[in-house]
C-alpha cells in the first residue's frame, strides 16, 4: 500500500487520508453492502481503497481537477459515497443533489456550484441533467452507475462508472509508481480544505451552498462517536436523502472516522425488509419515519385477534410504567421486572425485531420535534432513542442526549465542543469546531449568519432548562403575538396536532390575528386503515379528507390539542379555533415542502391565501382550485369545496380544576 505510512503520519485530517488509515488497520472488514436484485453484495475497507483509488484516478484522466464541483445524484448506493471521496483525493468539491428535485430546482444549485462534473444513478437522472446544458454550460461530464436504457446515448461525454474504472487501472497498470503519485496527490491536503458543498432545503428562499471543511466534518464526526462509543463493528442503515447533512455524516463522516458498515438498501420500497434483514446498531430516521412505524403497529394491531390485541394493550401499558426506568438504569420492583421481561418474550422483542431494531444500540430522530408520546413508546421497548438539534451549518451536531438524561421536551445539553448561548431575543446561538466556512458565492449571508466571533445564529427560539439542556420552541421569525398579545408558535402547535398517527402535517396560522386557524392533512394509511374498518367508502385522499365522520375524529383530536394548550400558561392563549383539512396532501413537487419535508409556510401562505382568509371570515366553506404536479411532470388541478370547523376554547383553570381531581 504504497505511500499510506507516510501520509497516516501526516494526520488522518481528510477522508482520503482516513480510507488508508482505514484500508490498513480494518482491511478485512466489510465497509459496505449493497442490497441488488434481493442479494447483498459487500466491500471490505481495502476493496473499498481499490474501488476510489481507481475511479479517482480514472476521473483525473478525464479532466478533473483541483477545485472543480462534482454533482452527486441518485439514491444511496455505494458508488456515489465512493465518488465523492475519489473527487476529493483529486482536490475536487463533491455537491450532493437531491435526487427528486425537478429539472427547476437541480439546475439552479448546478448552474449557482459552477458543477464540471456530475456521477449520476441512472438513465432518469441523465436525462435530467442533459435537459439543462442551456442552464448549467459547465455541466462537461457525466458519469452513470446503472447502464439500463443508455446504450444508444450519445457517449462523448457520458460515461460509464465502470469505464472511468477502467482509465484509472490502465494508469495503474502503465506507471509503476502510480498509486504513490495518487497518495501523494493528497498527501498535501490539510483539514481546512473544503471537504464537501451541501445545499441548503431552502424553506424561505433559494437554496444556499453551505460550504464544510474536512476539519468541520471530521472532528464533528469524532466527536458523535465518542459521545455514543461508536466503533467499526456497527451497523448503519443509509436511506435518507445524500444531499442532507444528516446522511453525510452518519452515511460517510462517521462511517470513516469509526469505520463502520454503511448498508445501502435495494430501493426505497424495500427499505423495511432491508432493515429487518440488517438489523442496525446506529440508526437515524426524521420523526416521521418513527411516526409511520408506530401507525403501522397500531393500524396492524386494530386488526389483530382478541388475544394478541389484549396480550399487546396490558404489556404495553406495563412498558409505559416503567420501560424507560429500566432503560435508564433506575430502581424498579421485582413484579414489574418480571412483567417486563414477560412482555421483552411476549411483545417487545416481536416488535423490535418487526421493526428490524433488535440490535439497535443508539437510535436518534431530528429535523423536527417528535411526540412525547412516541418517543415515550420506542424507549419503553427497551430502544435507546435519543433527540438531537442540528444544522447543515454545524456538521449536524450542536446538541445530544447524554445517557440517562433523556427528555422528550427538550433536545439535550451542548455537543462535545459546542459552545451555546441565548440571544436577548430568544435565539439560538452556537459555536463549534463544526461551524460552516461560509454560504458559497454569498458573503453576504454568511456575515448575517456568522458572526466575527464565530457564533452563528440558528434561526431558533429556545432557552436553557435549569437541568442545562436545551428546549427549542419555534423558529425565531414565525413566534408572534395573536393581537390581543398571546404568545404564538406555529410549529409547537402543529407538533402537537401531529401526535396523532392521524395527522401526517398541520401547518397554523394566528402572527398578528384575532385568532389560530390551522391546516390539516390527515395520513391516508392510518385514516384509511380507520376507515375500513367502520365501512367508510371513499375513491380518493380528496374524499377521504371531505368525508362527515374524519371531520368528527379530527375534530376531537383538535380539542385534545386545546386541552393540552390550555394547561400550559404560556400558550393557553392560542387555542385553535377554526380549522380546515385540506382536500390534497401537502407536496414537495407542488413547492409546498422542502425536499427534507419541511412547510414552505410563505409559498403555502401564497398558494393558499383564499383558504387562510376563509378562515377568518366566518365562512363555513370554501371553494379552491389548485394546480399538481404528477410524477411524470404533467400539471393538472384538483377542485373542492373545504368544510371549515369552529372549535370552542377551553378554560385554563377548568382544566387545571379536572387535573387536580
Amino acid at each position: 500500500m504504497a505511500g499510506l505510512a507516510d501520509v497516516a503520519s501526516r494526520g488522518e485530517d481528510t477522508f482520503p487520508k482516513i480510507l488508508l488509515r482505514n484500508a490498513r488497520d480494518f482491511g478485512t472488514r466489510t465497509a459496505f453492502r449493497e442490497k441488488d436484485f434481493g442479494i447483498w453484495q459487500s466491500w471490505t475497507w481495502a476493496d473499498v481503497l481499490d474501488e476510489i483509488r481507481s475511479l479517482s484516478l480514472g476521473l483525473k484522466e478525464l479532466g478533473l481537477a483541483k477545485g472543480d464541483k462534482v454533482a452527486i445524484v441518485g439514491s444511496n448506493r455505494p458508488r456515489l459515497y465512493w465518488s465523492m471521496v475519489a473527487a476529493q483525493a483529486v482536490g475536487a468539491v463533491p455537491v450532493p443533489v437531491y435526487a427528486d428535485s425537478v429539472a427547476e430546482e437541480m439546475a439552479f444549485v448546478l448552474g449557482h456550484a459552477e458543477v464540471r462534473f456530475a456521477v449520476v444513478q441512472d438513465q432518469e437522472q441523465v436525462d435530467k441533467l442533459q435537459s439543462m446544458t442551456d442552464e448549467v454550460p459547465s455541466l462537461t461530464e457525466i458519469i452513470y452507475d446503472e447502464p439500463r436504457g443508455l446504450r444508444d446515448y450519445d457517449h462523448s461525454h457520458l460515461h460509464h462508472f465502470e469505464t472511468v474504472q477502467e482509465r484509472g487501472h490502465a494508469v495503474l497498470a502503465a506507471h509503476e509508481n502510480a498509486a504513490d503519485a495518487w497518495v501523494e496527490g493528497f498527501s498535501d491536503a490539510t483539514g481546512s480544505d473544503i471537504a464537501v458543498m451541501l445545499y441548503t432545503s431552502g424553506t424561505t428562499g433559494r437554496p444556499k451552498g453551505v460550504m464544510l471543511s474536512f476539519d468541520n466534518l471530521v472532528i464533528s464526526a469524532r466527536n458523535g462517536n465518542r459521545f455514543d462509543n461508536l466503533d467499526e463493528t456497527e451497523e448503519v442503515l443509509a436511506y435518507l436523502p445524500m444531499a442532507w447533512i444528516g446522511d453525510h455524516v452518519f452515511s460517510l463522516a462517521q462511517a470513516f472516522t469509526a469505520a463502520y458498515c454503511v448498508n445501502c438498501p435495494e430501493s426505497m420500497d424495500t427499505i423495511d425488509v432491508d432493515r429487518l434483514e440488517i438489523a442496525p446498531t446506529y440508526f437515524f430516521a426524521p420523526p416521521r419515519v418513527f411516526e409511520n412505524m408506530l401507525t403501522s403497529i397500531l393500524v396492524r394491531m386494530e386488526d389483530a385477534g382478541t388475544t394478541k390485541k389484549k396480550m399487546f394493550d396490558v404489556f404495553m401499558g406495563v412498558a409505559k410504567r416503567v420501560g424507560e426506568r429500566i432503560l435508564n438504569g433506575e430502581q424498579v420492583s421485582l413484579k414489574d421486572r418480571v412483567l417486563y421481561g414477560l412482555g421483552e418474550f411476549f411483545v417487545y422483542g416481536p416488535l423490535k425485531n418487526r421493526m428490524g431494531l433488535t440490535r439497535l444500540k443508539v437510535g436518534y430522530t431530528a429535523g423536527e420535534a417528535i411526540g412525547p408520546e412516541i418517543f415515550q413508546f420506542y424507549r419503553s421497548l427497551g430502544l435507546n432513542l435519543k433527540q438531537l438539534y442540528g444544522q447543515t451549518e454545524a456538521s449536524v451536531y450542536i446538541t445530544l442526549q447524554p445517557d440517562g438524561e433523556i427528555f422528550g421536551d427538550t433536545v439535550g445539553k451542548p455537543a462535545p465542543d459546542v459552545e451555546l448561548k441565548i440571544a436577548e431575543s430568544g435565539e439560538v446561538l452556537y459555536r463549534s469546531p463544526g461551524v460552516f466556512v461560509g454560504y458559497f458565492k454569498n458573503d453576504e449571508a454568511t456575515r448575517s449568519t456568522k458572526t466575527e466571533e464565530g457564533w452563528v445564529h440558528t434561526g431558533d427560539a429556545g432557552f436553557i432548562t435549569d437541568n442545562g439542556h436545551l428546549k427549542i420552541i419555534d423558529r425565531a421569525k414565525d413566534v408572534g403575538k395573536l393581537t390581543d398579545g398571546a404568545l404564538f408558535a406555529p410549529k409547537y402547535i402543529e407538533n402537537k396536532l401531529k401526535f396523532f398517527p392521524n395527522i401526517k402535517e398541520a401547518v397554523a396560522f394566528g402572527n398578528e390575528r384575532e385568532k389560530v386557524g390551522v391546516f390539516i392533512n390527515i395520513d391516508l394509511t392510518s385514516v384509511g386503515s380507520w376507515a375500513e374498518r367502520n365501512n367508510v367508502n371513499y375513491a380518493s385522499y380528496q374524499e377521504l379528507a371531505a368525508h362527515p365522520d374524519v371531520y368528527e375524529m379530527i375534530e376531537s383530536h383538535v380539542d385534545q390539542v386545546n386541552r393540552d394548550l390550555a394547561s400550559e400558561p404560556m400558550m393557553a392563549g392560542a387555542q385553535i379555533q377554526r380549522f380546515l383539512i385540506l382536500h390534497k396532501e401537502l407536496d414537495a413537487d407542488d413547492g409546498e415542502l422542502t425536499r427534507t419535508q419541511k412547510v414552505r409556510r410563505t409559498f403555502i401562505s401564497d398558494r393558499y391565501g383564499a383558504l387562510i382568509e376563509a378562515l377568518y371570515d366566518g365562512s363555513k366553506e370554501k371553494y379552491v382550485k389548485t394546480e399538481v404536479t404528477f410524477e411524470d411532470g404533467r400539471t393538472g388541478a384538483i377542485e373542492a369545496t373545504v368544510e371549515i370547523r369552529d372549535m370552542t376554547p377551553h378554560s385554563s383553570g377548568a382544566i387545571h380544576q379536572e387535573a387536580a381531581e
